[in-house]
């Protein structure tokens, strides 16, 4: 699979269309999860996304293989989330946390509305992260990537990826003290 990703990355570099559409179809769905749960919306998900894809079709002749075209990927959407998150980090109020999806119908409705509640302030809660947090703590605890992995995307070291998932999951934890 790594080997025909190289190919399918070598081809699209040299301007073959399909090929960067066959990378497209394979990462554009992982990548649209990551940028939902950073962003909160899925409609800023996807221009993130489309964007990120547009640059990288533009810099793909610059790519130089030092890391896999899926990391490459995944950093430029994360980068561009970042982007995001920081410039309307002063522009957000609580009302523009995002609906939770409709409940399960097989769920008691005071489950459900338990449930919903918590999600509401699970995501107000990750409004007081700061976006380096929010990322790391996304990457790992929601996607399960490694640190390693996490911190190549990001572009820091493992050990400050360590660190902002610490002070992530500890604020996390007070902000949400009483869902305990």
């Amino acid at each position: 699979m790594r080997r025909e990703q190289d190919l399918l990355t070598v081809r699209a570099a040299e301007g073959d269309e399909e090929a960067f559409e066959t990378l497209v179809h394979h990462h554009a769905p992982a990548l649209l999860r990551l940028a939902t749960r950073l962003l909160g919306s899925r409609a800023e998900a996807e221009d993130a996304v489309q964007e990120s894809f547009v640059s990288a079709w533009r810099k793909l002749p610059e790519f130089r293989g030092d890391a896999r075209f899926g990391t490459w990927i995944h950093r430029i959407v994360t980068n561009r989330c970042l982007n995001v998150l920081r410039s309307r980090r002063s522009e957000l109020g609580l009302d523009a946390v995002p609906e939770p999806p409709a409940p399960d119908h097989q769920v008691s409705p005071s489950r459900a509305a338990e449930a919903h509640a918590a999600v509401a302030d699970l995501s107000r809660a990750m409004e007081g992260l700061s976006a380096e947090q929010r990322v790391c703590w996304v990457l790992r605890e929601l996607d399960g990537v490694s640190y390693e992995s996490i911190a190549e995307t990001v572009g820091i070291s493992p050990e400050a990826v360590r660190g902002r998932v610490f002070r992530a999951r500890r604020y996390l934890t007070e902000a949400m003290a009483a869902w305990r």
